[in-house]
């Protein structure tokens, strides 16, 4: 019998450009997963709410309790408005949450959005709250959406995310892995954002600029970049090693920044794939942000060997990819089927994970 699923995804990441809200459908026949996404928005956070996002990590612990509940309730809110104006229905709400700590090393990971706020709030049964079993069980917490890659994009060799920092998921030895890479919009938005900007349209300021070495060799010096993978990073990390760097620059046109950070970026992906099997043809999809980055994009191209097929889909599925796997994921929590994947995230064994609130 195929078995069908109504459901809401949330999911609010590391650029803090807004909520994204994407309303999907799940169906399996036999043993094949399928999704449609019906419809997606981004509601972008007001000043306030944005600065007390951006600015969690450094509140008091009643001050970010407040603000947890605050923000559930405000999530609650945003997934009921949307619903009664669109007109659909859902069987549940799946939410990330937004991520204010992630220190994994520490047993350390939380994400802002309390669920029984939001699932009182939209009068909608939520699951939330993905990542804390798998960092308890000794993993990264992260990267969560390869578990999506694997059961509904199996026809790519690769899979990218550039959102903040970028992702890469791949099936290695008959098994699913996925790391953290690096850089990817963080720092390009941020240097854009003393020009009233919240982003570099096109990367058209980027690709006007020039490469500046020593930042460039700087960059590719990070020891995040030594690592080996399963690692992930993120916004602490952008703060206590990338900002300083970047500040020694404040003085060089903002332009050759962008175009160093944007040549940076691509470098690294490149040594991620090509620590993997290209000398056969294959399919990298790339979604997030920043793949519609045209520049980006292109300079890509000539980071990467030519066997490797760059593929960009719709913009609905750029912009609302791991909303939409967020919601697969509270279909796997439902089911009580594994949807984090101990091969990707380092953990002692795979998980199903998320909290269930029910509403009555």
């Amino acid at each position: 019998m195929e078995q069908s699923y109504s459901v809401l995804g949330l999911m609010s990441g590391t650029s803090l450009d807004g909520l994204d809200i994407a309303h999907c459908d799940f169906w399996r026949h036999k043993t094949k997963w399928n999704f449609k996404i019906n419809k997606g928005v981004t509601i972008a956070y007001d000043a306030v709410l944005q600065e007390q996002l951006k600015n969690a990590i450094h509140l008091s612990e009643e001050e970010h309790q407040h603000l947890h509940l605050t923000y559930g309730k405000w999530l609650g809110a945003q997934a009921k408005q949307f619903l009664v104006n669109e007109k659909l229905t859902v069987d549940f709400i799946a939410s990330h949450g937004h991520t204010s700590h992630h220190r994994p090393s520490e047993g350390l990971t939380f994400q802002l959005g309390d669920g029984a706020e939001l699932t009182k709030t939209a009068q909608i049964s939520c699951v939330n709250d993905f990542r804390t079993l798998d960092v308890s069980k000794n993993g990264q917490g992260a990267p969560l959406v390869p578990i999506g890659d694997a059961l509904l994009f199996a026809d790519y060799d690769f899979c990218l995310n550039l959102g903040g920092i970028s992702n890469i998921s791949l099936e290695h030895n008959n098994k699913r892995i996925a790391f953290d890479i690096g850089l990817a919009n963080m720092p390009l938005n941020y240097l854009v954002a003393p020009l009233g900007l919240s982003y570099d349209k096109d990367g058209k300021l980027a690709e006007s600029g020039k490469l500046i070495e020593p930042l460039f060799n700087s960059l590719n010096k990070l020891p995040y970049y030594q690592k080996k993978h399963p690692k992930s990073t993120g916004i602490e990390w952008f703060k206590s090693d990338v900002i300083p760097l970047l500040e020694n620059y404040k003085t060089n046109k903002v332009e050759n920044v962008l175009h160093t950070i944007v040549q940076h970026n691509n470098y690294q992906i490149a040594n991620a794939i090509k620590q993997f099997d290209t000398s056969r043809p294959t399919r990298l999809l790339i979604t997030g942000g920043g793949a519609l980055n045209a520049f980006a994009m292109k300079n890509l191209k000539t980071h990467l060997p030519n066997t490797v097929e760059i593929v960009l889909p719709d913009k609905t599925l750029i912009d609302f990819k791991e909303a939409m796997v967020f919601a697969f994921m509270g279909v796997l929590r439902q089911q009580g089927a594994i949807n984090i994947l101990a091969s990707v995230t380092g953990a002692d064994s795979d998980s199903c994970a998320g909290k269930i609130h029910t509403f009555k």
